[in-house]
């Protein structure tokens, strides 16, 4: 394993954490020369998920220093390889979580390379050519063309970056549990953050009747006046959650902090299905009994594979649906990242990678 093979000749900008504290820097490094089957896409805009905390700061105890971060990239098409076909110059494309896969497992070979079991990430993984993978904190990336999305004309590159991450993650499930084109069900979302708040969004466009679950009460004007949601339980309050029991088909659960799952499956109809899309750094409180005497499922669900993302783009455009951003310079990573750490955005930083206006 090295971090770069002679292969390796395109000098490339980008801003890297070198050791545990998690600071971000500048960082100049190289990049694979454009292969047959890669694209170079020119990066406008790159989204800050808390998975980019985790790995700066190797709290998952597998970074890979210096390590550059960012899978929510969108950008413009500078370069196509000879085996390219679908993409070409000049093409509005985003970058999601994926690098590399067998291409061979059966996964891979119906559409769900996302649970390749030698799946590599877009940062912090190591491609085929055994070289360490740098992501979108930096001016330009070479990707495998087969791992690219085309993005629709309608929407922004800037709100649509998170999409990448957020917006698949969130999405994929929904699809899993038959929700992106059966209309009419009743859904939770518990969480009104990053990847919750577009999840309502999701719901509502797809026809269903969107409840938010949360702990803070104060949420609530902002996920039925802002988002459309069309109820509102505090999951802390006891009488709400009672009043709710077997009321919704379906749970999606965003929360990445340690909670109990058993009020939250109380809220399910008999064979209901509670999605957790969440990584808390500690075990979830699953207790029995509200699974066994509802005939309830808990899945999990990680990021939807490139057909999915793709799916879940052309969705975007049709019901012109994005993140809400806050968009900073990368000389304010740092503050982005513990303001982020602190759940203080609403609801995801993008970084304006090019320096373009936000109307691209």
């Amino acid at each position: 394993m090295a971090q770069t093979t002679p292969n390796h000749t395109l000098t490339v900008e980008g801003w890297a954490a070198r050791d545990p504290s998690g600071k971000i820097t500048p960082f100049t490094f190289k990049r694979r020369e454009n292969g047959v089957n890669d694209v170079t896409i020119e990066i406008l805009y790159c989204g800050i998920c808390h998975t980019d905390i985790h790995f700066v700061k190797n709290e998952w105890g597998i970074t890979m220093y210096p390590v550059v971060p960012g899978h929510e990239i969108t950008g413009i098409i500078t370069k196509v390889g000879s085996n390219v076909e679908k993409l070409k110059v000049g093409d509005r494309v985003g970058v999601g979580c994926l690098a590399a896969t067998c291409l061979n497992c059966d996964f891979c070979k119906t559409s769900q390379e996302n649970y390749c079991d030698q799946v590599q990430l877009t940062y912090n993984g190591i491609f085929w050519d055994g070289s360490i993978t740098y992501g979108g904190y930096s001016k330009f990336l070479v990707a495998d063309s087969r791992y690219v999305v085309r993005i629709p004309e309608n929407l922004p590159m800037d709100a649509t970056a998170p999409m990448l991450c957020a917006g698949i993650t969130v999405y994929a499930p929904m699809k899993d549990s038959n929700l992106v084109d059966s209309p009419g069900k009743r859904i939770g979302i518990v969480g009104l953050g990053g990847l919750g708040h577009v999840a309502v969004k999701f719901g509502k466009a797809f026809g269903h009747h969107v409840t938010v679950i949360s702990t803070t009460p104060s949420k609530e004007k902002e996920a039925k006046d802002r988002l459309g949601a069309d109820d509102f339980i505090v999951s802390t309050n006891p009488q709400q959650m009672k009043k709710a029991t077997r009321s919704l088909d379906f749970v999606l659960d965003t929360v990445s902090a340690k909670h109990n799952l058993g009020p939250i499956l109380e809220l399910l109809i008999a064979k209901g299905t509670l999605a957790l899309v969440g990584a808390p750094d500690m075990p979830f409180e699953l207790p029995a009994f509200p699974m066994i005497f509802g005939k309830r499922a808990v899945k999990g669900s990680m990021t939807g594979s490139i057909r999915e993302t793709q799916e879940m783009m052309d969705a975007c455009g049709k019901y012109n649906i994005t993140c809400d951003i806050e968009v900073v310079r990368p000389d304010s990573i740092n503050e982005a990242l513990d303001r982020l750490a602190r759940n203080d955005v609403r609801y995801r930083f993008v970084i304006d990678i090019a320096g373009k206006s936000s109307n691209l």
